[in-house]
């Protein structure tokens, strides 16, 4: 029986080591655990500032690209408007010319 007893101790001194390496990697994965929780917070941190930090870009961009579809707009008006002035120039320097040729031929102009 103290051979029985013996070998009982052998397994339950087995069986206690075993349950102390168990409770060290319990304790190791616990410290892993609470490493990536922290991490994980300092991520989510930085991708709520970075989130808003592109939600002002896309604002200020968005009022850029509408500066600049309204300057867009003002140039546009502002050529076609001038290419109708330099139309009228042209025309009215014609019609000019023509007037002046048509005065030169006239027999009612005296030149001295």
């Amino acid at each position: 029986m103290t051979q029985q007893g013996a070998v009982l101790q052998g397994y339950n001194n087995e069986l206690v080591k075993c349950i102390e390496d168990l409770c060290m990697q319990k304790e190791e994965l616990n410290k892993q655990i609470q490493q990536a929780e922290e991490e994980k917070s300092k991520l989510q941190h930085e991708i709520q500032v970075l989130s808003e930090q592109l939600e002002c870009v896309c604002e200020n961009l968005a009022q850029k690209v509408a500066s600049r579809n309204e300057l867009d707009k003002i140039l546009a008006e502002t050529e076609a408007a001038y290419m109708k002035i330099l139309d009228s120039s042209r025309t009215l320097l014609t019609v000019l010319k023509k007037e002046v040729g048509s005065l030169k031929h006239s027999p009612d102009l005296k030149t001295n």
